[in-house]
């Protein structure tokens, strides 16, 4: 096949088309979305250059074909492949690095699929923030750099505090605030020197320094250009922006709710975008919502799940049928309300148990527990999605039982470790860590 390597998933006979999804994040999701495909009568199936970062493929029987995945005529003679064994109903990704790849996959195959060349613009921060600025949507001030000393005069002239973050990535990977030149001037050089991101592709030498706008966090999960929940976004401690919880819907007047959706639509507007799902993250400052970054993808960190479970409105099928030029189901009866918490790595050291999973899962309202590592691995602390080690998802009838119910279940949860130790920092997770110790887990963001 064309330099691919095929293993067939068992109890998944011919006569029903393929779905091919272009590698995977390594959230939840991933393995929602070949559930997914299944429920819709489609054999799902994994192009990969590594069938081994998902868990989930070998546990749940998913047929893979291995392959350079950044190459798109490798991925269009898998596909070709693919209809030739029983016929192709879509390509899609639910991976944050691949969803460009997949939509030009698709419609150089004549399948449903979202603008290509938008999506790749959106991909890349700096022409994002472009986009948005000459659109009229507000954005913080920005200069994209690619020096040290260029970064730190740009730095002085927004004026600290500043963040800094490279112009592609997912996860909050190699974002920071830096609160003078100094820490500017360190972080400008960790992130400069590296030459590839976490899935082993190369990182543009440039990185985004921008104001560092205050107020509380949310995101707009939309599709088809339509809102469908507001989600209220927690983060650890500064100078470093990892998502601990998400609220659905966000707790807060209908009023902030809907400055907060019209923002996230402009920004759609001005990008080209609104074909299937979309993640718009924003910041609601003192003089009204601000965009952060949006997402041409579905969100990652489980919300899919919580918007289901809060709504009715099962966007991981959405995609799903969209992808294949299906109608979407319509929405179910929902709870009200869904709270996702995280269990994170508070120490590095290999995993010698985590226990507790089944007992977070049974706890009262909860819809969804799961463990992102196992035993055997090595957690080392990179200020990113990966320091997330399992994940639960629970609901209530208003939002403050939803978040109670899901962090007493999270408590419940424990790794514990062999010989740990203190974790470095500053640290940029690599593609050596995620690879050799596996690192890849089931309840992060979408990568």
């Amino acid at each position: 096949m064309s330099g691919a390597t095929r293993t067939e998933a068992s109890g998944t006979g011919p006569g029903r088309p393929w779905l091919a999804f272009l590698e995977s994040n390594t959230t939840g999701t991933g393995r929602e979305f070949c559930a997914a495909a299944r429920a819709r009568g489609f054999r799902p199936v994994l192009l990969t250059r590594d069938p081994g970062r998902y868990p989930y493929v070998s546990q749940d029987g998913v047929a893979t074909r291995v392959l350079d995945t950044g190459d798109l005529s490798a991925v269009l003679d898998a596909c070709a492949a693919l209809v030739a064994d029983g016929g192709l109903a879509g390509v899609v990704s639910s991976s944050e690095y691949f969803v460009s790849a997949a939509a030009h996959a698709a419609a150089k195959l004549a399948l449903p699929a979202a603008d290509g060349d938008a999506v790749a613009r959106c991909r890349d921060k700096e022409a994002q923030r472009l986009a948005l600025e000459t659109g009229g949507v507000p954005v913080p001030a920005f200069v994209a750099v690619d020096d040290v000393e260029k970064a730190v005069r740009a730095a002085d002239a927004i004026g600290h505090p500043v963040v800094l973050k490279p112009v592609s990535g997912s996860g909050s990977v190699g974002v920071r605030l830096c609160r003078d030149p100094d820490e500017t001037r360190s972080w400008a050089g960790e992130l400069l020197g590296r030459a590839t991101d976490e899935r082993g592709n190369p990182l543009p030498t440039r990185i985004l320094v921008e104001a560092a706008v205050t107020g509380p966090e949310f995101s707009v999960e939309t599709f088809d250009g339509a809102v469908v929940a507001v989600v209220a976004k927690h983060l650890g401690p500064q100078p470093y922006f990892v998502e601990t919880g998400h609220d659905v819907p966000a707790p807060v007047p209908h009023a902030t709710a809907a400055a907060l959706g019209d923002t996230a639509l402009r920004a759609l507007s001005a990008l080209g975008l609104g074909w299937g799902a979309a993640h718009t993250e924003l910041r609601m400052s003192a003089d009204g919502p601000v965009v952060i970054e949006v997402n041409p993808r579905l969100a990652g960190g489980m919300i899919p799940v919580a918007v289901r479970a809060a709504t009715g409105v099962d966007l991981v099928d959405a995609v799903i049928a969209r992808a294949a030029g299906q109608t979407p189901a319509p929405a179910a009866s929902g709870a009200g309300h869904a709270a996702v918490r995280f269990v994170r790595a508070e120490k590095e050291g290999r995993i010698a148990a985590v226990d507790g999973v089944q007992a977070a899962a049974a706890a009262p309202g909860v819809v969804a527990a799961t463990a992102g590592t196992a035993a055997g691995r090595t957690v080392r602390i990179t200020h990113s999605f990966q320091d997330r080690l399992g994940c639960v998802v629970a609901t209530g009838p208003d939002a403050d039982r939803a978040v109670r119910r899901a962090e007493a279940a999270t408590r419940l949860i424990s790794v514990r470790l062999e010989n740990p130790a203190t974790p470095e920092e500053p640290r940029i997770p690599d593609t050596s860590h995620a690879r050799t110790h596996g690192l890849d887990k089931e309840s992060g963001a979408n990568e």
